[in-house]
């Protein structure tokens, strides 16, 4: 019985994340040869260091799950050194142990920001189940942020539902990619769904329960971006008013996403290509050396190649990056799929805004099997999302989604306002507005290409149904 409960709970341990990290601060060498047997074989990569000194300098050399800290370091007091561990890293579990164990002292370690407290002498399950606590934890908060985050960015569950063959050829090759740690190129056109495809690979690779940290590089230049990535210590650049860790540690065992990796400054590419040669890396202000164990994903949907004739893409980067690439299938390329997401988004539109029992025409659907879509997946959720909202019946007709005819065909085809067609400028105006936003990144980045300003281009979206 008691065999059973001990592989109970080096089994849990050990499904929470592999591999995990453990630092053991403590001045007895055979205490730190019993802790570190006991989180050793519930999967974790241990250091024990026996001065305080020695556990801030490992706490800024890498990153840490769980700190097992002794209530005195010879005649220090270890309850002195766990502010400064979470200065250094706010988001590690200190659990105190001691020999002089006593309601009081449990309770200012508490107070001071530890997260359990283990008497001595004590057994392999107790300190087994006090690291689970700590990670299984660390791991639910992940998971809440990114589960947040997802319906932030979209507002709705990811889909991957296809019947068009290039695009299941394409999750095949897809599959493979994941499962390897090598770094992924992503690209495609804006709206083909480069972001959500990286939260699969993520969840179907050796990594899945493991941080998954974006970095959204467009909005961030200069010292911002590469502060960003690897963190700055206090002092470095205007503004630094504190030490930042930096997304790269924020992905310690867990994977990186570079979304739109081509808008790197020259200095985050140069500390980008130091770190995906040899996995390492320095704060902004810092000269002291670091490592991190991350996989890297890079999003982009410009022309690399352009971009290093341009010089505006180191060519040493390029390759790094380059080492697996795919290339998500424009909606065109997947007309198959096109009446299946344009159902899968009336059904998510429909529940939000309760009202039950919309339904295309059958004029809608061929509008929508014949338009490009050159939005992609954004243009058609776009659309959908307008028409469910704006559209004042339950059947949801052509002009509804924006799909309205400027000209018919004698085959009834739906053309959309074209430079030289006879149209009026409202028309082409429209067609420009909605083109634009579906391919941009954001509103702002729409309302700079248009060159207006974000408050008349919300302005126009409400006058032409757009919005």
């Amino acid at each position: 019985m008691e065999q059973a409960a001990r592989q109970d709970v080096t089994g849990s341990l050990t499904s929470v994340r592999a591999p995990w990290a453990a630092l053991v601060v403590d001045d007895d060498a055979g205490v730190r040869q019993s802790l570190r047997l006991c989180l050793e074989a519930a999967g974790a990569r241990v250091l024990g260091v026996a001065t305080g000194r020695a556990a801030l300098d490992a706490l800024d050399r890498g990153h840490f799950d769980v700190v097992f800290l002794d209530l005195w370091l010879g005649a220090d007091a270890g309850m002195d050194l766990l502010p400064e561990v979470l200065l250094r890293q706010p988001d590690v579990g200190v659990i105190v142990v001691t020999a002089y164990a006593s309601i009081e002292s449990a309770v200012n370690a508490i107070r001071r920001g530890a997260v359990d407290y283990v008497p001595k002498p004590f057994t392999p399950d107790q300190i087994r189940l006090a690291a689970h606590r700590v990670v299984e934890a660390q791991r639910l908060r992940r998971r809440l942020a990114e589960l947040r985050e997802e319906l932030d960015e979209s507002g709705e569950p990811a889909f991957f539902e296809s019947r068009s063959p290039i695009f299941l050829r394409f999750m095949q090759t897809t599959a493979r990619a994941a499962a390897s740690d090598a770094v992924l190129l992503l690209r495609g056109e804006s709206g083909t769904g480069k972001n959500v495809l990286a939260r699969w690979i993520r969840a179907n690779s050796p990594r899945a329960e493991a941080p998954f940290i974006t970095v959204n590089c467009p909005v961030l230049s200069g010292d911002l971006m590469t502060s960003a990535l690897f963190g700055h210590r206090k002092g470095a650049f205007t503004g630094a008013v504190a030490d930042v860790a930096g997304k790269v540690q924020e992905a310690e065992n867990g994977t990186l996403l570079l979304d739109e990796v081509g808008d790197l400054t020259a200095d985050a590419q140069a500390r980008l290509l130091r770190f995906l040669n040899d996995r390492t890396y320095e704060r902004l202000g810092e000269a002291r050396e670091r490592q991190a164990d991350v996989r890297l994903i890079a999003a982009t949907n410009r022309d690399l190649e352009a971009e290093v004739r341009n010089g505006r893409l180191r060519e040493d980067l390029f390759y790094r990056l380059n080492v697996l690439t795919l290339t998500l299938p424009a909606f065109r390329e997947r007309p198959e799929d096109v009446l299946l997401f344009a159902h899968h988004y009336l059904s998510i539109f429909s529940q939000k805004q309760r009202r039950h029992g919309l339904r295309f025409s059958s004029a809608a659907e061929q509008a929508m099997q014949r338009h490009a879509w050159p939005g992609n997946l954004r243009e058609l959720r776009n659309a959908v999302e307008r028409a469910v909202i704006l559209g004042p019946r339950d059947l949801i007709d052509v002009g509804d989604l924006g799909l309205s005819a400027v000209g018919e065909d004698g085959e009834g085809a739906v053309h959309a306002a074209h430079v030289g067609d006879l149209v009026s400028i409202e028309a082409l105006e429209r067609e420009h507005i909605a083109r634009v936003v579906a391919k941009a990144p954001s509103l702002e980045a729409a309302a700079r290409i248009l060159g207006i300003d974000a408050t008349t281009l919300q302005r126009k979206r409400k006058r032409y149904g757009l919005a």
